[in-house]
């Protein structure tokens, strides 16, 4: 029987028979028995979660230690999934890169923690999202782990892939793979008409959002994610000249940093509140002065990491969009050869007939080859502002 915290993979059945079998033999485990054989098999230390953006790899990282603490084997509605699924279960770790990068003084604190006997829970779970944004110190300091697992610790890692890029060989060695896929439009269209939203957005939100179930969420929910979007796909629009390309860049990159400020901006306040007070602010008194003083290395740390997490989120912001532009083409091309798939982007269909009538096959393949040249670009750490004023002359030149 599936656990019904697993309700939430959308569209894998695979990595959700794999997990089911692996939560019924820890539970085996924790209750003092000896597993058989195949039991042995199903449960082990260290599990890599890798798939496309959107595809679920935390979601399944996270259900899975929820179900890993649930007496009950993942129920989803007992305390323990509860904290579990929420960040606060005091056994669950959770490493959430908000910068570029994962610091080894961050992962070696981590892995120091996981190492201690569970306190409340069944299970320790160290937890790293986007584990390809690991430095190669922090890297190491997670292998050292995985190779000397403490008892009843379990090291939960996603990545992309297990492409050597994404994670080092030697982790990937010593952790079961999980392979997540992109969930097809009509799965995440039953989602979301779950949680409550009409028919026709649904199936609209599912197919715009190309496999990723938070990004459908949003368009489906929000409309200045939608207005947004709108945006971006008038883009093709625009590109009358080499004026209008660079204009062009400009909003979208202006746009992007819109974003990223508001998804941020909330936090950073109460990050900020909460630590003044830890330091006292707004104190009178013997003291309060050079407390006031000694505060300032410790503010300056955190606009720092701040900072380094608004890049990040541009960066996932202009991403959004560019997957957004790379659509408009895709359905360019399937007008072109009369492909008979779904369009992407329904709702712009009229724009791509036109086109796909006024440009040459070739032509709409090259501009989709640069708007997938600008992402990997982008992720290699080209200025995002170059990266997208040369996309723009490349579309407009086609």
């Amino acid at each position: 029987m599936t656990p019904p915290i697993f309700d939430e993979l959308v569209g894998q059945p695979d990595a959700v028979a794999t997990l089911s079998r692996a939560v019924e033999a820890a539970d085996v485990i924790v209750r003092g028995e000896t597993p058989d054989a195949a039991r042995q098999q199903a449960m082990t230390h260290a599990w890599l979660f890798t798939g496309p953006p959107g595809s679920g790899r935390s979601v399944a990282a996270r259900t899975f230690a929820a179900a890993l603490q649930c007496p009950n084997g993942g129920c989803g509605t007992c305390q323990a999934c509860h904290t579990a699924l929420a960040g606060t279960h005091a056994d669950v770790r959770f490493v959430v890169p908000e910068g570029l990068s994962i610091a080894v003084g961050e992962m070696r604190a981590l892995v120091l923690r996981a190492a201690s006997s569970p306190t409340q829970g069944r299970w320790q779970v160290l937890l790293v999202e986007d584990a390809d944004r690991l430095t190669e110190a922090a890297g190491n300091a997670l292998l050292k782990a995985v190779e000397e697992p403490p008892a009843r610790t379990v090291f939960l890692l996603c990545t992309p892939s297990t492409h050597p890029d994404d994670i080092s060989v030697t982790i990937r060695s010593r952790c079961r793979v999980v392979p997540l896929r992109q969930p097809p439009a009509d799965a995440i269209a039953t989602v979301l008409r779950r949680d409550g939203v009409d028919e026709p957005t649904a199936a609209w939100a599912a197919a715009a959002a190309q496999g990723h179930v938070g990004r459908a969420r949003r368009l489906a929910r929000d409309p200045q994610a939608r207005s947004r979007r709108d945006a971006v796909l008038a883009v093709p629009r625009r590109l009358t000249g080499i004026g209008a390309a660079f204009d062009a860049a400009s909003a979208l990159i202006e746009a992007a940093e819109a974003e990223a400020v508001a998804s941020v901006a909330e936090i950073d306040a109460k990050e900020r509140s909460a630590l003044e007070t830890a330091l006292g602010a707004g104190g009178t008194g013997k003291g309060a002065a050079g407390a006031a003083r000694g505060s300032a290395g410790q503010l300056k740390d955190l606009e720092r990491r701040q900072k380094s997490r608004a890049t990040r989120a541009q960066r996932d912001s202009l991403d959004r969009a560019l997957v957004d532009l790379a659509g408009f083409y895709r359905d360019v091309l399937g007008h072109s050869f009369s492909a008979g798939v779904a369009p992407v982007h329904g709702d712009t269909t009229e724009l791509a007939v036109a086109a796909a009538d006024k440009w040459a096959p070739e032509s709409a393949l090259r501009r989709l080859e640069a708007v997938l040249e600008c992402r990997v670009a982008i992720e290699a750490n080209v200025k995002p502002r170059i990266a997208v004023e040369a996309l723009m002359l490349s579309l407009w030149r086609g």
